[in-house]
């Protein structure tokens, strides 16, 4: 089963020959599906410069019955927000949320017009009269078959991943009868939106994204984070080190806080200025890797008087960290993005990454900061070294310049306006062949 076709028209750092990390990437993506993937450029192709004369409506189909408030809900939901503003600032001529809540009830913000329903959201859609059907997660495959099969045959359906997705072959009658059923749901959409294309493979070795079904490679979210000075953040958020290293996440096993510890632990033998400061939240279910990673820096001389483990901060002010920090490093081995690398990339820290699709593509292949292989100490350190040999303020701007190119809302949003103009045209046009035939 193929990828189908995936345009590359989001990034032009995935053109071949136009930057230093894309054989990295093609590697690693290409090599791991077997499908042959046509690329079909569309460098923000549309009829008319900067507007996009389309109705996109995003759909959310989770129920938060803490919620009594629409705005509460919107701001809850910030991708989903900010996402929709990007697409208004792109040009999009009409940008609609339809989302389940515990009322019925309609808001307008920032030029983007919410419908909440408490039942009949398929219906509501419909309502709508839309050009493209943006549906969040690929965890509603039946819900979002049934509301194909209400809309208009010239309305384009796309799905997000959100993350998720680790297979395993089914094994008993009833695991390959529910895959059979959620690979029939899941042929209803046209098309596919991934942070990176590599992170569809696994989907479609499983059978549940045919070749017919096209692939865009539009990263999941951005942030509105913005740096603040570096002296002042050094003072105020405690971070110190020369590299000073920060960590922002869950402590959990996909994020592997243990092998960045054990890598850091490394690399004091070559910079033994560094420290590293490390921010993670209280997650049910965590503790235990907590505990784990507590005994491991209290029984390492070297990590004990170098690694601050702060716990919960407050959002606001993670800005500080982040600008105060030289490099950034996590140990995830699967993402559907990665809000904090983000945020880092945002305030200039350089991202020190596991070699993952996602990572892959918000780095450029590692064209800034550096990429490791997941699970690697012995690499973790090796990257953290060759990122730490390049700490200067030019390094730093460099970074910023990447974020504001390639990973802002303003880029993202074009991204996907381009690609909703994409998978419409593509459409409209298997539609009229269809009626041509008969």
């Amino acid at each position: 089963m193929g990828l189908g076709v995936v345009p590359k028209h989001i990034d032009d750092d995935l053109v071949a020959g136009r930057q230093p990390g894309d054989e990295r990437e093609k590697r690693g993506d290409d090599a791991a599906s077997s499908a042959r993937v046509d690329t079909a450029r569309n460098d923000q192709g549309h009829a008319h410069e900067g507007y996009y004369y389309m109705t996109v409506v995003q759909v959310g189909f989770g129920y938060d019955d803490d919620l009594t408030d629409p705005d509460e809900l919107i701001d809850r939901y910030a991708t989903l927000r900010d996402w929709s503003e990007a697409l208004v600032e792109a040009g999009v001529s009409r940008v609609a949320v339809v989302h389940r809540f515990r009322r019925n009830a309609s808001v307008v913000r920032r030029g983007v017009e919410y419908t909440f329903r408490s039942k009949f959201v398929e219906r509501a859609v419909v309502d709508q009269r839309p050009d493209v059907v943006h549906v969040n997660g690929l965890n509603a495959p039946g819900r979002t078959w049934w509301l194909r099969r209400r809309l208009p045959d010239q309305t384009a359906l796309v799905v997000q991943d959100h993350g998720g997705g680790v297979f395993t072959p089914p094994a008993s009658l009833a695991q390959r009868v529910r895959r059979a059923v959620r690979r029939r749901a899941m042929s209803a959409p046209d098309g596919f939106m991934f942070t990176s294309v590599g992170r569809a493979v696994p989907w479609t070795r499983a059978g549940l994204i045919g070749s017919q079904q096209v692939v865009y490679d539009v990263i999941e979210s951005s942030t509105s984070m913005v740096p603040v000075d570096h002296a002042w953040a050094r003072e105020e958020s405690g971070v110190a080190g020369d590299p000073a290293i920060l960590w922002v996440g869950r402590l959990n096993a996909n994020k592997d806080p243990l092998t960045v510890l054990s890598g850091f632990e490394r690399l004091t033998a070559k910079y033994p200025a560094a420290a590293m400061t490390m921010i993670y939240g209280e997650s049910q279910g965590e503790s235990r890797v907590k505990e784990w990673v507590k005994e491991r820096v209290d029984r390492s001389p070297v990590l004990r008087t170098r690694v601050r483990m702060l716990g919960h901060v407050l959002h606001f002010r993670l800005a500080a960290f982040y600008s105060a920090a030289d490099l950034f490093v996590l140990g995830s081995h699967d993402e559907g993005s990665g809000y904090a690398v983000l945020e880092a990339c945002a305030c200039g820290a350089s991202p020190v990454v596991t070699d993952i699709p996602s990572f892959r593509r918000m780095t450029a292949g590692g064209a800034i900061g550096a990429l490791w292989t997941p699970g690697d100490a012995e690499d973790c350190a090796r990257a953290l070294a060759e990122a730490a040999s390049r700490v200067t303020p030019a390094e730093r701007r460099r970074v910023q310049d990447r974020f504001q190119s390639h990973l802002n809302w303003a880029s993202i949003g074009r991204a996907a306006a381009g690609a909703y103009e994409d998978l419409v045209r593509r459409r409209r046009r298997a539609v009229g062949r269809s009626k041509s035939a008969w």
